[in-house]
């Protein structure tokens, strides 16, 4: 069974074993640059296959600051991998279409949540967007590996009365 869940950053030795292949890493980085990373607005995750981490991802709870692209209300959602091991098996999926009510649980103010993905990296793309994200037509040119599709994932519940969240303006950025 694939669970997320939240890990301290003390608790490198649990996912340290995860790595992605070579050509991978400059999209994700590796667990070590994570963990070294000075990113104190940054919440670490884990991607759980029967109790055993497999996965890896972070949540940025400041990621406005870092990218213009965002509200100061968003989510970032960065660094997410998958163990090359248990790559093409469906664990990216599966953790993916969790991921919103993971993180309505985790973050309950939180309205959105944002990430960048590459746009040669058609698979990637089309996980998050079977899991929910929604992609506006907004690219991201601001990155060291070329342009980046800029997607979002709704995080209210379904029945929330409230209209479908729309990028934010440049009153709320």
């Amino acid at each position: 069974m694939i669970t997320l869940s939240l890990l301290g950053r003390d608790r490198f030795d649990d996912v340290s074993h995860i790595a992605v292949a070579p050509e991978q890493e400059p999209f994700c980085g590796s667990i070590a640059s994570h963990f070294a990373a000075d990113e104190p607005s940054c919440d670490f995750h884990a991607v759980r296959l029967d109790g055993v981490a497999v996965g890896f991802f972070k949540i940025d709870r400041d990621y406005a600051a870092r990218m213009n692209l965002a509200c100061p209300k968003e989510l970032g959602l960065r660094g997410v991998m998958i163990d090359r091991a248990q790559q093409g098996r469906g664990i990216g999926k599966a953790a993916m279409a969790q991921l919103r009510r993971h993180l309505r649980q985790t973050y309950p103010d939180a309205r959105t949540c944002v990430l960048t993905v590459n746009t040669i990296n058609a698979a990637a793309r089309a996980t998050y967007l079977s899991a929910g994200f929604r992609d506006e037509g907004q690219l991201y040119l601001g990155g060291n590996l070329g342009p980046q599709h800029v997607l979002r994932l709704d995080l209210r519940p379904a029945d929330d009365t409230i209209p479908a969240v729309a990028p934010c303006s440049e009153s709320e950025c």
